[in-house]
């Protein structure tokens, strides 16, 4: 076939192909448009878009028969134009399907919000609200006050603070109380979360030096005693949230920690991750220490997610003594990294939840997830298998016990064991299926194992078992005639 695309079969088709002005007129006339009341310049741009694409396809063409198969008129074209426009109008964010089992998930939004946050956020966003204004004396006030008596009714911390998230409550916390001093920290505790979050970063972030005490797998209290100097500000504790160090293995104690700052004069902060308040040990999890245990054992500042183990949106909540957390407050940084109107009317919701502990764990969707009854799981993996079996009969389904996470950095060695679907399709791989689940028009974000696809139904909501058959019968119809 002549390569020449100036001269050649290519350089005809090029020759043949709509031009910018023709094509938006054959989209406007087009009867089955889309793009009615739509600004002609974003159909504009669409249709370049398009004729770039097909000019590309032509000049990638390997022979004539890939040439043919080439639209090149406008009136063809004009459905291209019109998926384009469509594809750039809509949201970038949209819902999929969470069938990993992983409940926390980082790269899914981390935790589902209550329905009473969610009730509080839409009023929060369309009604004007008294977020910075005291009613009572009708003067300005502070956005704080909606959450500090909260906090610290349910914690009994002197005073609380919070922010956009927990990095940014250690990076004020350590910014107002630690610049250009030394902050002492376990070799094992110098975490790293999410890739972006390296507490030695941070601690260079804000001013204070950072001062390693002990080994990766043991430090002694007497390791914290020698560091100490008279430019030591802050020992600070870290709770390993998305790891854990095993074996040969000594930490220090937060109570021989607070002991120790308060001999020599200094603040004691532990920055707790993933922050939870139910003891989840109560319920077959393992034992993570709660907001009001680090408190009780003598920390000064404690600091944790909102949107982790908590269950509401993204926070940084700083608990702790009163001087401390308003010396926080007052800080330049504060207004930076404050909490916005959303995020503050969402988390006051789930807060007042914790008030009636037994009624959290059913309403906030995390706990209830974390803690789902064994039957419950087995009872809904059996009724999506047999949707499954009937809506998409050449599947092989079966189904299985396996175990989910609770993911967001928390509880890292909980085999937490629940009930799952497992999907095989004669003729094609597991990889295959799950590419073409993950691409569905709701998309559902799966695991491969064993080259099976595996649905954990802990993490399913309600109508998405109808969801995920009902996209297995289109996917496993629509290749029968490939």
């Amino acid at each position: 076939m002549e390569r020449d695309a100036g001269t050649g079969e290519k350089g005809e088709y090029l020759r043949r192909l709509s031009s910018v002005n023709d094509l938006i007129q054959a989209v406007y006339r087009s009867r089955k448009a889309g793009v009615r009341g739509i600004p002609r310049e974003l159909v504009a741009e669409a249709s370049r878009a398009v004729i770039q694409g097909i000019r590309q396809a032509i000049l990638e063409a390997r022979d004539e028969l890939s040439l043919k198969e080439i639209k090149t008129s406008a009136d063809e074209l004009a459905p291209l134009v019109e998926e384009e426009v469509k594809r750039r109008l809509s949201p970038s964010l949209r819902r999929v399907v969470n069938a990993t089992g992983v409940v926390v998930h980082t790269n899914l939004g981390r935790s589902l919000l209550p329905r009473a946050a969610v009730e509080a956020l839409e009023m929060a966003a369309t009604r004007y609200t008294n977020l910075e204004f005291e009613v009572e004396e009708g003067r300005r006030g502070s956005r704080q006050v909606h959450l500090r008596r909260l906090l610290c009714e349910l914690t009994g911390a002197e005073s609380a603070l919070v922010l956009n998230n927990n990095a940014a409550a250690v990076l004020l916390a350590l910014t107002a109380h630690a610049q250009g001093r030394e902050v002492i920290v376990s070799r094992g505790e110098l975490i790293e979360i999410g890739g972006s979050f390296r507490l030695p970063e941070i601690m260079a972030q804000s001013g204070a030096r950072l001062v390693e005490v002990g080994t990766t797998n043991k430090t002694y209290l007497e390791d914290y005693r020698r560091a100490i100097t008279e430019n030591t500000a802050v020992i600070l504790k870290a709770h390993t949230s998305n790891y854990r160090i095993v074996g040969f293995t000594a930490q220090v104690t937060v109570e021989e920690l607070a002991s120790l700052a308060a001999e020599h004069g200094l603040i004691l902060m532990e920055d707790l991750g993933s922050g939870t308040y139910v003891d989840l040990s109560e319920h077959g999890l393992p034992w993570e220490p709660t907001v009001k245990s680090s408190l009780e054992a003598g920390a000064d500042l404690v600091t944790f997610s909102g949107d982790k183990l908590l269950g509401g949106p993204q926070a940084g909540i700083v608990l702790g003594r009163a001087e401390l957390v308003e010396k926080m407050a007052r800080h330049p940084l504060a207004r930076a990294v404050r909490i916005d109107k959303l995020s503050l009317a969402a988390l006051e919701a789930t807060l007042r939840i914790y008030f009636d502990p037994a009624a959290a764990l059913q309403e906030i969707p995390t706990l209830r997830m974390l803690t789902e009854d064994q039957e419950v799981l087995r009872s809904r993996a059996e009724g999506l298998a047999a949707r499954i079996r009937e809506i998409a009969p050449s599947l092989a389904v079966e189904v299985a016990r396996d175990v989910s996470r609770a993911g967001g950095g928390s509880l890292p060695q909980a085999d937490i064991p629940t009930w799952t679907v497992t999907l095989r399709w004669k003729g094609h791989g597991a990889e295959e299926l799950e590419g073409r689940l993950r691409r569905h028009s709701i998309p559902i974000i799966a695991r491969v194992k064993n080259d099976r696809v595996i649905i954990d139904v802990r993490t399913l909501l309600e109508d998405e078992p109808a969801i995920i058959a009902e996209a297995l019968g289109d996917i496993t119809s629509a290749t029968r005639g490939e």
